[in-house]
């Protein structure tokens, strides 16, 4: 598994689920060669051709008179999604081909017309697929899904993203309840309608490319089950409303209503006030919101910067926790840059102020425990401490007076990051810091020189066995400390750890 994180931490969650998409089509075209699959490769080529450039064209368009900045990879994802899902069209077939540009406006037109402050509500292929069979009477195959071929491809891809993402949650609330809606519906034996639907049903592809899709996602875990239920129970074909039978997309398009419904509302533009250097090598950017932004202390956002000709593999998005407070005015960002700067980081760090960016899908769990006088520690490495900075801004705001301990692990302490900000914390809050230095023989105080271990865990905080801990860091810091404490005789359900897509 620590092979496949750094392999997966390598790329982002967006090029993941394109080279996923890219890799059906690829064996779809080989197996259509050798008359596996029904479609030439000249066919399938055609409709991905004919998606493209309708979608294309008509994203620039949309995003000009919406004064918009148009994204390049959601669009191709979006197009190869439909070219997987829409039966592949002959270059000879005029009516078939005016169709597959119709579903590539509708699909673009979806992100516009059906979206609040910038932030669509549908999933683009799921919409322009059920818009198709509305009105043009030709929906989608689910070609790709009904393939016993192509389903090794759609596994291993599949659970690829699902382990990027940290999303098993989701996929496992949609599975258990579609496969128990399809056993108790069913006319026939259980069984066989359940192994039918593993091997020949939208099931897997519409799980893995298409469930999954952060921008249609809710923010919280439990939120994601139900959303995974939702779409679940109604994506099993014997489900109705009178004589309206439901389809996997439709199935969807209702689970993304209710992510709208209990989900924070558009996308946030914010202006940069000011960068500066907090600590040797990390950058806190602050920016002015052009609307108010509601988010748990320790919460993340997907942050895009706008296209640039030097843009690398790894896109303009990524997602960082916020390190400021829900009280403060500002929206801040920490970022450690070090060398080779990313494409991102390179634009982030020219960035002037006035300079406005773009963010959105405020997620994740990695929040204060509901009751105050639940004692906690907090435990770093290196930007890991932002998400701290978020709960410890917090609760001096609120004079929120809970016992909390940090332990912060960096090599030299040039590397500490708000630092002045805990100090001065302490005047408000119960707050004890360590800072730990692994190669610095000249600690300052509050510092010690070593690691973060269980011998240090024991002697800094007795009653460890009382708090809930929280762990920030590298993904494979996360790993090891979730052990260490677990060795120490933590539960589970006292050990909390950050996430956000593409881990660390």
């Amino acid at each position: 598994m620590n092979f496949i994180d750094s392999f997966l931490n390598r790329i982002t969650m967006y090029r993941l689920v394109l080279y996923y998409l890219i890799a059906l089509l690829g064996a779809s075209a080989l197996l259509g060669l050798f008359n596996v699959l029904p479609y030439s490769p000249l066919a399938i080529g055609f409709t991905v051709a004919v998606l493209v450039v309708s979608a294309w064209a008509s994203n620039l368009l949309f995003a000009k008179v919406w004064h918009a900045v148009p994204g390049s990879a959601s669009l191709y994802i979006t197009v190869l999604i439909l070219a997987l899902i829409v039966t592949p069209v002959a270059p000879g077939d005029i009516p078939g081909a005016l169709m597959l540009g119709v579903i590539g406006v509708w699909s673009m037109a979806s992100k516009y017309l059906f979206a609040v402050r910038g932030k669509h509500i549908f999933n683009p292929a799921a919409l322009a697929v059920g818009l198709s069979a509305l009105f043009l009477l030709h929906g989608a195959s689910w070609w790709v899904a009904g393939n016993v071929a192509l389903l090794p491809i759609v596994l291993v891809g599949g659970l690829l993203i699902v382990r990027k993402l940290q999303r098993f949650d989701l996929f496992l609330s949609f599975a258990v309840s579609a496969l128990a809606t399809v056993a108790l519906t069913t006319h026939g034996d259980p069984l066989h309608a359940v192994w039918t639907t593993l091997l020949h049903s939208s099931f897997f592809f519409l799980a893995f490319a298409m469930l999954t899709e952060p921008a249609t996602m809710p923010p919280t875990r439990l939120m994601r089950i139900a959303y995974g239920i939702i779409v679940g129970i109604w994506f099993a074909p014997a489900m109705h409303i009178g004589s309206f039978y439901f389809t996997p997309e439709l199935a969807l398009l209702l689970g993304n209503v209710f992510v709208f419904a209990v989900s924070p509302k558009g996308r946030l533009m914010l202006t940069l006030v000011e960068k500066k250097e907090i600590a040797q090598g990390t950058y806190e950017f602050s920016f002015t919101p052009n609307m108010r932004l509601g988010y748990y202390p320790g919460q993340y956002l997907e942050w895009t910067l706008p296209e640039g000709k030097g843009t690398d593999a790894r896109g303009n998005r990524r997602y960082f926790t916020i390190a400021s407070s829900p009280t403060d005015s500002l929206v801040r960002l920490g970022v450690r840059l070090t060398e080779p700067l990313s494409s991102f980081k390179q634009s982030l760090l020219a960035l002037t102020p006035g300079t406005t960016i773009s963010a959105a899908h405020i997620s994740g769990d990695f929040t204060l425990p509901e009751k105050p006088e639940q004692k906690v520690a907090f435990i770093a490495g290196g930007i890991g401490i932002t998400p701290f900075r978020s709960m410890i801004g917090y609760m001096v705001d609120t004079k929120q007076q809970r016992d909390t301990v940090l332990l912060y692990s960096n090599k030299t302490g040039e590397e500490v990051g708000y630092y002045d900000f805990f100090e001065s914390a302490k005047a408000t809050i119960p707050l004890k810091t360590v800072y730990a230095l692994t190669n610095d023989t000249r600690p300052f105080v509050g510092t010690v020189h070593g690691f973060i271990d269980a011998t240090l865990i024991q002697r800094e905080i007795p009653d460890y066995k009382e708090r809930t801990f929280y762990i920030s860091g590298p993904r494979s810091m996360v790993v090891a400390f979730q052990k260490t404490l677990r060795e120490l005789g933590l539960p589970g359900s006292h050990i909390r750890t950050d996430y956000f897509p593409g881990f660390a």
